[in-house]
């Protein structure tokens, strides 16, 4: 759940309404944000199938005053590491200022009647502060076609470091509107430089 000014009261509770490991998910991100204020939150849990497996994965993003916080917990069935399932933990503190660029992808039905206020059926929330960077190379070229000189190479870098997807279809429509309220808190948290 997004809303400004909330507490860690509201943040275990959105983690427990997930139902995904709640006490080992709520622990770590609490460890995390310390003792700092929570302006804002988003709780987003997701299934996937992997080959014969359905595997479940909970993101956490949590604003603070001065930081960015991502948690990610996966579940992992028995293997020949460990004869148990098990679960992997992490989280990741970003300084505000860090943050490169927060781009929010919205998916509309029907562009041509949309209104303003509509709920997207779909939002990317993409956030970008350095830590992975993609690169995509291609030859360069001249505009000469007999030109066999080796022009080197030409591309671009784009900043990936989180990418979540949610949707009206497979997440409800509270939960796209609560990713589109973090998501302004935090392109709003990064416009202002004194953080």
């Amino acid at each position: 759940m997004a809303k400004t000014s909330t507490t860690t009261q509201g943040l275990r509770a959105a983690i427990e309404r997930s139902g995904y490991y709640p006490a080992l998910v709520a622990e770590a991100v609490e460890a995390a944000v310390g003792g700092e204020p929570i302006r804002s939150y988003l709780v987003h849990q997701e299934t996937t199938f992997d080959q014969n497996e359905v595997r479940r994965h909970v993101t956490v993003l949590v604003l603070t005053d001065h930081r960015f916080i991502v948690s990610h917990t996966d579940e992992q069935a028995a293997d020949s590491t460990s004869p148990t399932p098990y679960a992997t933990t992490s989280t990741e503190s970003v300084k505000i200022g860090r943050i490169s660029s927060v781009v929010v992808s919205r998916v509309v039905a029907n562009p041509e009647s949309y209104k303003p206020g509509t709920l997207p059926r779909e939002v990317v929330l993409t956030i970008g502060w350095g830590a992975v960077s993609r690169i995509d190379l291609e030859p360069a070229a001249c505009g000469d076609p007999n030109c066999e000189a080796d022009h080197g190479y030409t591309g671009n870098t784009t900043a990936d470091d989180l990418s979540l997807r949610v949707s009206e279809a497979g997440d409800g429509p509270e939960t796209v509107r609560e990713a589109l309220a973090f998501a302004q808190s935090l392109s709003e948290a990064t416009a202002d430089t004194t953080r």
